[in-house]
Order: C-alpha cells, then sequence, then structure tokens
C-alpha cells in the first residue's frame, strides 16, 4: 500500500512535468503576477506613519497629535520653544484609564487611550473634555480628577455644524455648506433660492431676499463675512440663458430625467451679480462689476477694519484678471490692479475658475494695506508686493523658476513664506522658501529631494516639514522658522515592502519633439523583472494644460495603480510633456490656440527615446490608459499614431473640445475666434483612423464630462467601421477615475482595465 502511494504521488509529479510545462509553469507565474497586482494596491497599507495631523495650541506654537489608533493611541504633546523643545505624552495613560475605570464601572477597551480626540475646556489648557462609550468627561490635567460631562444632543450638534445647501460643481466634489458668520451667531445659506440664515442658538431661520428663484438665484458659494459680522458678501446667479443637458437615471422603475445647465465653449456664462447685504436691515447694494456680460468673479474677503470688500474679474478666457475693492456703502468698485497676458495669465489661475479652493494670486498682509500678487509677467510665477491702490512696492522673488504657492507671511518678522520649484536639476521638486519683505535673502529652507507639505504654526515661529521622493518614505520634521530642525516626529516604516519585492520607480529624463526641451517621467517595472525578457509596455497619461501629472511623493495617488499595473508583467511610464503647468510660462504656452497638436508628438517621442534605451520594452505591444482629459489623449494617441499604440482604454474621455468652456477657452480661445483648431483637436474627424483595440468607459451620470462624450466617440467609430469595446456604468459619476487611481477593492473598473490590457498586450 505504501509503494502504491509512493508511485502515484510520482507519476502525478511526473505527469505535472510532462504534460503541464511550459504551461503549467506560464499559468502559475500570470498567478503570481496577479497576487502581487493586488497586494500593490494597498500599497499604501504597507508602509506606517510618516505623517501626523496638528492641533495647534493657545500659544500658536505648541500642538498635540495623536498617534497608534486605535489599538494603543498615545497623544503627544510638542512644545517647539527655544527652553523645551520636548515631544511628551499629554496624558498619563495608566492614570486615565484608572480615573475612568472607576466611572464606567469597568477598564476601558485596549491599551492606550481610550479616545483620539479631544477639547480644551478654555484657553488656560488646564482642563479637557472628552467622549468615551458616548459618555462626555471632563479631567483636570493636573490632578486626574474627572467629572461626568453632558455631551451635545443630535439636535445640538446638527444646529452647531454647517448644513449642506447644494451639491458642489460636479457631483464628485463636496457640497456647499452654509458659511458661519465671525462672530458664531449665524449661518448663511440658502433656502427655496433665497438667502437665509440660521441661529446658532436655537432653531431661528431668518429669510433674508425673496427675489430668487429656480435659475436665478442666490449662492453662498465663496460668501465673504464682514469682520463684524453684519455684512455679507454674496452672488446671485443667473442661469437661464446656459444650455441645458440632461442626465438620465435608468435603473428605477421609471426612468428619471435630470436636467443640468453645460456651459460650452463660446456659448453663454452664467451671468454673475455680486451683492452686499446687511443682515440687520435686510439692504442689498449690488455692487458694480462692469458691463462684460460673460466674465468669472470671485470674492477674495474684506479689509480688516471692514471698509472695503475685494474681489477678482476675470473675462472668461483669462487673458484678463482685475482685482477691485468695492464700497459696502454704494457698490461703487474702483479697480487696484489689472494683469493681462497675451495668451492665457497663468495656468494655475485657471483653478481659480474651476477648483476656487486651490491657488489664488492674491495673499493679504495683516496690515491691510498691502497684499501679495503672484504674476507670471516676466515669464515665471514671482511674488510682488502692492499697496492697496495698486502701486507695486517691489518684486519679491527672481529667476527661473516657479513659485507654487504662498504658504504663509510673518508681516511681524518681515518674512513671506512660499513653496517653489526652484532645482535645476529637478525641476518638479517642491521647497520652502523664504523672502524678506524688502525682496532680499531668497533662502532655500528645506533640503531633502522631493516634495515637502508644510503646516505653519500660527505664531509662524515653526513648522511642520511632511516630505518624500519616489524612492523615500515619508518623514515629518518640526523645524524653525528659518529651517533649522529641532525634531524628527514621525518616520514612516516601509520594511513591510520586502513583501512585495518592491523597487523605487525609475526616473528619467528625455527630449521633447522638438529635440530639444527636456521632459521628465517616471517608469515602473515588474517585481520580477529581467533585462533579458521583452514586456509589453502602458503609457499612464493625463497630459492636459491643467496640472502636472508624473507623482513626485512616495504614496502619491498617481503611483499606486500604475505601480500595481506594471506588476502583471507590463513597464508602465508616465511623462508630463510641453504645455503642462510648473515650468514656466513658455514651456505651458505651447498648447496656445494648439491643444492637441503637440502633446501626442511628445509622448511619442518620449516612448522612442525610452525604447531606444532599454531593449526589453516591446514596441508591438504598446497600450495607453487615461481618464477624462487623459481619454482623450489616449483615444488621440490611438487615432494620431495607430501603428504606435496597439491598445487604449480612455475612462470618461472629452472627445470635442468646443463641449467644454471652463477648462478650455483659456487655452483655446473662443471657437468662433479660433475654429480650425477647435476642428483639429477633436477626436471624433479621427476615427477613421484607429487600428487598434480600443475600449471606453464612462458613468451615466458624470456632470464633469458627460456621458454624450463617449456616445459621440462610438457613433463615429460606428459611422466608419471601426469596431471599440464599451463599459457604461450606469448612476456612475466622474469620480470612476479616482477609483482607479486608488485601487479601491473590488473596482470594477480597475478589474475591466486589468483584464482588457492582458487579453490583448499578452504580458
Amino acid at each position: 500500500m505504501h509503494r502504491t502511494w509512493q508511485s502515484m504521488v510520482f507519476l502525478f509529479v511526473f505527469g505535472l512535468g510532462v504534460f503541464a510545462s511550459p504551461g503549467f509553469a506560464q499559468e502559475a507565474e500570470r498567478s503570481e503576477r496577479e497576487a502581487m497586482y493586488y497586494r500593490y494596491l494597498e500599497f499604501a497599507s504597507y508602509v506606517k506613519g510618516g505623517s501626523i495631523e496638528p492641533h495647534w495650541m493657545a500659544d500658536g506654537s505648541s500642538f498635540w497629535y495623536a498617534e497608534g489608533a486605535p489599538e494603543n493611541t498615545v497623544i503627544w504633546k510638542v512644545d517647539p520653544n527655544a527652553n523645551t523643545n520636548t515631544k511628551t505624552p499629554l496624558f498619563d495613560a495608566a492614570r486615565l484609564r484608572q480615573a475612568l475605570a472607576d466611572l464606567l464601572g469597568h477598564e476601558p477597551p485596549d491599551q492606550g487611550l481610550p479616545f483620539d480626540k479631544f477639547n480644551f475646556v478654555d484657553e488656560s489648557e488646564a482642563a479637557v473634555k472628552f467622549t468615551v462609550e458616548n459618555i462626555g468627561f471632563v479631567l483636570q490635567l493636573d490632578t486626574y480628577a474627572i467629572t461626568r460631562n453632558s455631551i451635545l444632543s443630535e439636535e445640538e450638534e446638527m444646529r452647531l455644524a454647517p448644513r449642506a445647501v447644494r451639491k458642489g460643481l460636479f457631483a464628485h466634489w463636496p457640497p456647499v455648506k452654509e458659511v458661519l458668520s465671525p462672530d458664531s451667531q449665524w449661518f448663511a445659506g440658502v433656502t427655496e433660492h433665497n438667502l437665509t440664515l440660521r441661529s446658532t442658538h436655537d432653531i431661528r431661520s431668518v429669510q433674508i431676499t425673496n427675489d430668487g428663484i429656480k435659475d436665478f438665484e442666490w449662492d453662498v458659494e465663496g460668501a465673504k463675512w464682514s469682520p463684524d459680522s453684519f455684512r455679507l458678501a454674496v452672488t446671485k446667479i443667473d442661469y437661464c440663458k446656459v444650455p441645458q443637458i440632461p442626465i438620465v437615471h435608468w435603473t428605477g422603475r421609471t426612468e428619471e430625467v435630470e436636467w443640468m445647465r453645460w456651459r460650452k465653449a463660446g456659448e453663454p456664462l452664467p451671468q454673475t451679480e455680486l451683492y452686499i447685504v446687511d443682515i440687520r436691515s435686510k439692504r442689498k447694494v449690488r455692487v458694480d462689476t462692469g458691463e462684460e456680460l460673460d466674465q468669472y468673479i470671485e470674492i477674495l474677503g474684506w479689509r480688516p477694519d471692514g471698509s472695503e470688500l475685494l474681489f477678482l474679474r476675470s473675462d472668461r478666457t483669462l487673458k484678463r484678471m482685475i482685482l477691485m475693492a468695492a464700497n459696502p456703502t454704494n457698490g461703487a468698485a474702483r479697480v487696484i490692479l489689472t494683469e493681462t497676458q497675451k495668451t492665457f495669465i497663468i495656468g494655475l489661475y485657471v483653478y481659480y475658475v474651476e477648483w476656487t479652493r486651490f491657488l489664488r494670486p492674491f495673499t493679504w498682509l495683516d496690515d491691510g494695506k498691502r497684499f501679495i500678487w503672484m504674476s507670471q509677467r516676466d515669464g515665471w510665477n514671482h511674488l510682488y508686493l502692492y499697496d492697496m491702490d495698486g502701486t507695486l512696492i517691489r518684486q519679491l522673488t527672481a529667476g527661473g523658476f516657479p513659485v507654487v504657492e504662498v504658504v504663509a507671511v510673518d508681516e511681524k518678522a518681515g518674512w513671506v513664506y512660499c513653496t517653489a520649484h526652484g532645482d535645476k536639476q529637478r525641476p518638479y521638486d517642491t521647497h520652502l522658501y523664504r523672502v524678506n519683505l524688502d525682496g532680499k535673502n531668497f533662502t532655500q529652507l528645506t533640503e531633502a529631494n522631493g516634495r515637502h507639505d508644510i503646516q505653519f504654526a500660527p505664531s509662524s515661529e515653526f513648522f511642520l516639514d511632511t516630505h518624500s521622493s519616489l524612492d523615500r518614505p515619508p518623514v515629518v520634521e518640526l523645524r524653525r522658522a528659518d529651517g533649522a530642525l529641532l525634531q524628527t516626529l514621525s518616520e514612516a516604516n516601509s520594511s513591510a515592502l520586502q513583501n512585495l519585492r518592491w523597487r523605487p520607480p525609475e526616473s528619467f529624463v528625455v527630449k521633447a519633439a522638438d529635440r530639444e526641451t527636456d521632459l521628465y517621467g517616471v517608469l515602473y517595472k515588474p517585481f520580477n523583472f529581467d533585462p533579458d525578457k521583452k514586456y509589453p509596455v502602458i503609457e499612464s497619461i493625463y497630459a492636459g494644460p491643467q496640472t502636472v501629472f508624473v507623482p513626485d511623493s512616495f504614496t502619491d495617488w498617481g503611483v499606486i495603480y500604475p505601480q500595481a499595473l506594471a506588476q502583471l508583467g507590463f513597464v508602465v511610464f508616465q511623462v508630463d510633456g510641453r504645455g503642462t503647468p510648473e515650468r514656466g510660462k513658455a514651456f505651458q504656452d505651447v498648447v496656445y490656440g494648439n491643444f492637441g497638436r503637440h502633446e501626442i508628438p511628445d509622448h511619442l517621442a518620449t516612448l522612442k527615446q525610452l525604447a531606444e534605451e532599454r531593449p526589453y520594452m516591446d514596441l508591438s505591444r504598446v497600450g495607453i490608459l487615461g481618464h477624462s482629459w487623459g481619454g482623450y489623449f489616449a483615444i488621440r494617441a490611438m487615432l494620431l499614431a495607430p501603428d504606435v499604440y496597439h491598445v487604449g482604454i480612455a475612462s470618461a474621455p472629452a472627445v470635442a473640445m468646443s463641449d467644454f468652456s471652463r477648462s478650455i477657452e483659456p487655452y483655446m480661445g473662443l471657437p468662433q475666434n479660433n475654429k480650425a483648431a477647435y476642428e483639429y483637436g477633436s477626436n471624433l474627424l479621427l476615427a477613421g483612423n484607429l487600428k487598434g483595440k480600443v475600449l471606453l468607459i464612462h458613468g451615466t451620470s458624470d456632470d464633469d464630462v458627460p456621458f454624450s462624450e463617449t456616445m459621440k466617440m462610438a457613433d463615429a467609430f460606428t459611422r466608419v467601421g471601426k469596431p471599440y469595446d464599451l463599459i457604461v456604468l450606469p448612476e456612475q459619476t466622474h469620480a470612476i477615475g479616482s477609483d482607479i487611481a486608488a485601487g479601491e477593492p473590488r473596482s470594477y473598473v480597475r478589474e475591466a482595465i486589468r483584464r482588457y490590457f492582458q487579453e490583448h498586450l499578452k504580458p
């Protein structure tokens, strides 16, 4: 019997060797690759630490943060002042747990603190209040005496929290919420198209206006209260002339159609009226914003004494931006300064039209008499100091590099702190710099390669520097305002990456299609890379002029999915070509009036140069993947270079530039003034060029890039007899792109992309 069993095992193993090789080995390798792919989708979970959330204390320099939650929570207090520079536990966990046990009647769970958030009772910071097991407590920090404390009811919590008044500009954006007054007495919101105030103390709600109607309604997005809380700067928006498009909800018992206003290139924009409303008298003063109908208006805020309201006006193509100040009594407005460009003012300023939460060109100084202005007037984004009459005092920064953002101003000490790309050898690295208000002593304050994310203390005397690069996990350092290192607070532990057989992505530099301009990118290889083998190639592309795409930090969202995709047996690369921001005006101006003309040639040049030095890249199997404008360029690559790109996947793709306004007009002008370029940029007219396999993916409820874009592309392919594949995602919005980026588990889109590339590129 024993011999028989041995013989059966021998025959089974021998049979595997004879009949299953090499197919069995190939299948095993494929399974290993897929297993590693799924692990890489969870890449961030293999990196522990390297980030903190500071909570600044009353002195404006000290702060606390929680670590080790939830199993072994410690709350650290950091005091960076010269005589201390300490990091100590804010609570004695053993004493606190014992005090709680006496009141709860049992030991709190886990080992550390049973909470990771708390509030000081008052500015003395001698006592704290927190919640455990839905019971409120107050703890005296000197004696550890602890008492029960009533906690807010659900109704009270709702009353004290801002409520959503409408969805964001796009469905995947946060909703627009009520705006709290400086004295914390009122929330400004909108009810039935009219401006209303809601009390924070009781259930009172006061209607301020009564003339709002559907499509000509009051809006509190960007609204600003005056310092004394008596006036509110707010807009009223007329959408009546803006075209509508349908969003069809297909999955209910009966189909429903939701209509949304959609701005197309060259067609009317919403008309914005700016008002200053006195909440006591309900008197509305309309601010003079000029005679121009199609313009963008953004409220900046009030001067410290409430004497004027500042706002920005820009024409729809962003060639002109005007900083203005309005008299709150009569609405008269004066021009402080006018910024103009022959092309668009600055690529980053387009975010002011689309993403007002991000970068702005204007920064107040505390004295209310001066401000800092960002401008690319000399070809690079730099800082200029002005007085409130619009007189240029001096240029603060200068040189062949762009400032990215003003992060702090210490007016008392005379310093402006900003991030910038000042390293000419690594032009996308982001460092912290400071310059004196006299325009002198411009100094770099951070050293390590990569991206530095800065959080300044309210005192402006210290900052937290969270930094990493593609090959270096994140570290959090506490530094003095002059850049001197005080202590390292958190350093990521990435030892678990050994389980992924991880190696850093490869950074590269190539020449653009003009054979002169340097382009920077990154390349990812499989965990079991063998330079003697041939690998199919996938390009992950965005290429739109609104943002840089190549990641620059360790766990950047843009790293995770391309890196995971490579584990399936692909070589994946990303590059930022000409026309993208943060490399100076000339670099980005390549796109002006020529959207869709130079991008693919730059990416083709990149692919060719990479392959010349890397014989393992198989140019007979090349794929491309993109979302949104990346989807536009993925399709465009398939149509402009059909013999180079063999497989393309485009999710939520734009296909015709004339269907958009905010994201295209600054770069192309109006279609009535640039008809030939708009036609050249349309992918619909190139459908007959398709040779390879293409997959279109779109959500039917996308209100950023409408579902109709994919339907138009499908129709164009159908009319010229070109096969295509299509995935329709009912009720899904534009956010399917974040699914791809973040690698959400069980993402249908992610799995479809994996299968499509595996089937058609055959790694």
